[in-house]
């Protein structure tokens, strides 16, 4: 079909087809802003699919009052560029007839602008609910609209979600009392009767993560230490469903069958310790999602042994054959993609070997267990060496034993003697012995008190014994549960920080401490009876870390809200200057740990005070998920801290400190001083 064979003459002006080639863009145009990319595709995409629909308004192009047999497109210019889109993709050739209508009687500008200006654009509501009837009463799919209307198949999924959306609250869109992100937060659920209940529970706060937040409320989202644990996967296969946020980055989604979940997750971290019992062959093994830190057992650790020729053989060549490697793709910016699967597995072979160093007593594995927890991060921790009260092996009461054994060689001692002597006993003696009783409770407790107080007197006076005594009473409270060996009576209470923060064992600071406690362990005798002569023999530097390691597990600054204790948590800030704390190398705010549980106010008041004004103000109109983010990278590189993590202020200067009351003499008054 060509310009020539079809020539219709209407009220507005002669219809005919013209050669794509032969129109041009109207300089009189009122358009002045070219069409976006977008809009040229998704026009290209209709036009391939349907056809143009409307014909394009053009006026002959005149050379000096004669006709050049070209035409400026004065309406429709978007829809020439989307045909020039498509002889590009070899579509169409460029000789198209485009039907268009040639109008000479009305001004080129005004109809131009009277086609920008006058035009009212369809309400989204009406676009979303077109979407789904075409995909409902058509059954095209996202794909095929989307090449059909020249959008991507995303963005016709989320118009589809946004259509499906219940038609009560598309009413309330329409009307102008939700905004187009408060719809697109109830787009996540499906179930009309929950969006209308949400809608129904908000007051004044109607922000979109609220919305997400209650329609999501009774789900767990994919970065949950369960999902990551189980996997989307395996819980698809087994029937879950995953519920999608098509209008935010929802990290893998929230998974709606929690039930089904958590079965998964207990059936997974039972098999690993079935695996486990099998594999190391301890007696038990339990299966926990969290540790459960008021198992009151008595726990055993690893002690070093030495590698078996053959391991120690494999070690040494992983070990020269890593550092052969760092030495040869030391200058390198980037290793080779083989080079650094091989340190990985280097890597690995040389922490198994490793592991081999510490082995428990195999008298420990047979009466003891493990547990197998889920940490944080979705992996597996196993905490190894526990025994229960029934697997203790009964204890031998050897200050009894040893009076018994001494009093039959007393006794055999004295019949010899009288044997071997010159025939006469002693008849007092004798009389005393075969009168002879236990001392009284009374006279026992008379007779220890003044003990007491001698031993009180002479360890005052002796600081570094102090030191074994008091390391050696929380080293055996500490170390050996159930021990009643110590002589002073010290007390450690360990308040366990996991009851208060949760994550907090599976931080760097969190496994520095378990390493350094564990490593403590690894060198406590077996027999809490050997434990004096252990720290008696430290040297001066290992004994005061002992102690300080015993001290530092009794330190509680935790702030509840029902406690008043104002001095306790001064003292603590004390202790912070003492000890010179800097929590930058221990805790860092992430969205996880911090930004993601305050307010946007206070976010922003954490920007102003850690970046700039200028930062907090840029962030101001941000949803709460990219503030918080935004926070988190502002943040990273500094060494800014919420109120409660920084350093105390500095104290005024110290007085000169005073001379300690010091007992030169025995004396009476000296028996006062240690009374008061």
């Amino acid at each position: 079909m060509t310009a020539k064979n079809v020539e219709i003459v209407t009220a507005s002006g002669t219809e005919s087809f013209i050669p794509l080639n032969k129109l041009k863009k109207s300089p009189k145009n009122a358009r002045k802003t070219p069409h976006s990319e977008a809009s040229i595709e998704a026009y290209a995409a209709s036009i391939g699919a349907k056809g143009i629909l409307q014909n394009l308004v053009v006026e002959p192009e005149l050379s000096d009052g004669a006709a050049t047999g070209f035409y400026f497109v004065t309406i429709g210019e978007g829809r020439r560029l989307a045909q020039l889109l498509r002889v590009k993709r070899k579509e169409i050739k460029k000789t198209e007839p485009i039907r268009c209508v040639i109008d000479t009687a009305n001004d080129a500008f005004e109809i131009s602008l009277d086609e920008n200006v006058t035009r009212e654009n369809m309400h989204p509501a009406d676009q979303f609910e077109a979407f789904k009837k075409l995909a409902d009463e058509r059954g095209f799919g996202a794909e095929e609209i989307a090449a059909r209307f020249g959008v991507t198949p995303h963005v016709v999924r989320q118009r589809l979600r946004l259509g499906a959306v219940s038609p009560k609250l598309m009413e309330i869109y329409r009307n102008g009392d939700l905004a187009l992100d408060q719809l697109m937060a109830f787009a996540i659920a499906e179930d009309h009767a929950r969006q209308e209940a949400v809608y129904d529970r908000l007051s004044y706060n109607r922000d979109a993560s609220t919305i997400r937040r209650l329609l999501t409320e009774t789900h767990v989202a994919a970065t949950d230490r369960r999902a990551i644990f189980v996997g989307a996967e395996a819980y698809t296969e087994a029937g879950g469903t995953i519920l999608r946020d098509l209008f935010t980055e929802d990290r893998g989604g929230y998974f709606e069958d929690v039930a089904l979940l958590d079965l998964l997750v207990t059936g997974k971290l039972g098999r690993a310790a079935d695996d486990l019992r099998e594999v190391e062959g301890w007696k038990w093994t339990q299966p926990h999602l969290d540790f459960p830190h008021a198992h009151g057992l008595r726990r055993t650790y690893p002690h070093p042994v030495e590698l078996s020729a053959e391991d120690q053989a494999a070690l040494d060549a992983a070990q020269a054959e890593f550092n052969a490697l760092t030495e040869q793709h030391e200058a390198a910016e980037e290793l080779p993609d083989e080079v650094d699967a091989r340190f990985g597995e280097l890597e690995a072979e040389i922490e198994r070997l490793e592991a081999k160093r510490q082995a428990y007593d195999p008298d420990y594995i047979a009466r003891g267990g493990a547990f197998v927890i889920l940490n944080h991060d979705g992996t597996v921790r196993i905490e190894r060496g526990f025994i229960r009260t029934e697997d203790e092996k009964p204890q031998v009461e050897t200050d009894q034993a040893g009076d018994a054994s001494e009093s039959a060689d007393a006794r055999s001692s004295d019949s010899r003697s009288a044997e071997e002597g010159d025939g006469e006993v002693d008849q007092s003696s004798a009389d005393e012995e075969e009168n002879d009783s236990p001392l009284s409770d009374i006279l026992v407790r008379d007779l220890t008190a003044h003990r007491t107080l001698g031993l009180r007197l002479n360890l005052s006076e002796q600081p570094e014994v102090a030191i074994v005594t008091v390391t050696h009473a929380l080293a055996a409270q500490i170390f050996y549960l159930g021990a009643e060996a110590h002589v002073v009576e010290i007390r450690p209470v360990n308040t366990v920080l996991a009851s208060h923060a949760d994550g907090i064992e599976d931080t760097p600071a969190g496994k520095a401490w378990a390493d350094r406690h564990a490593n403590w362990a690894r060198q406590m005798p077996r027999d809490v009876t050997s434990l004096w002569m252990f720290v008696s023999e430290l040297d001066h530097d290992s004994r005061m870390a002992l102690l300080a390691h015993c001290v530092a597990l009794t330190v509680n600054a935790v702030k509840l809200p029902w406690e008043r204790k104002p001095r306790a948590l001064a003292t603590a800030d004390r202790l912070a200057e003492a000890v010179s704390l800097d929590m930058t190398g221990y805790w860092r705010p992430t969205v996880r740990s911090y930004f993601g549980r305050i307010t946007k106010a206070r976010i922003l008041e954490a920007v102003r005070e850690g970046a700039s004004h200028e930062a907090a103000d840029r962030m101001a109109d941000m949803k709460k998920p990219e503030m918080a983010e935004a926070a988190e990278q502002l943040l990273a590189a500094t060494d800014w801290l919420p109120a409660p993590m920084r350093a105390s202020r500095a104290v005024q200067e110290p007085a000169e400190p005073r001379q300690a009351d010091v007992v030169t003499e025995r004396s009476p008054d000296a028996y006062s001083v240690a009374a008061e």
